[in-house]
């Protein structure tokens, strides 16, 4: 009856919920400083990343690195990121839990 139970819940949970937990990012120290390991900020004044979208941080993030977007820390920090380390970094703070967010 357990097995069954188990498998019920499986089914009508939703794909995201079953989806791995990304690795963490190898940049990722670049920003705990600031944003946090868990992307809660505790600096007033600098943007929680928990729980944000992904595209949206991969476009921030690109647009620091390019100049697009200007702000002397993270147009610094985001120079030295890759693409790919820029994806890893968007996937890791789109899966943390945002601030004030139930479990």
């Amino acid at each position: 009856m357990h097995r069954f139970l188990v498998a019920a819940a499986l089914l009508i949970l939703p794909t995201a919920a079953l989806a791995a937990a990304p690795a963490r990012p190898a940049k990722l120290g670049q920003c705990v400083a600031c944003h946090g390991e868990d992307g809660r900020s505790r600096i007033a004044g600098t943007p929680h990343l928990a729980g944000q979208d992904e595209t949206y941080l991969v476009n921030a993030l690109t647009a620091y690195r390019q100049g697009r977007r200007q702000a002397v820390p993270m147009n610094t920090i985001a120079n030295t990121l890759q693409p790919r380390d820029i994806a890893a970094l968007a996937r890791w703070y789109a899966q943390q839990r945002a601030p004030g967010s139930r479990p």
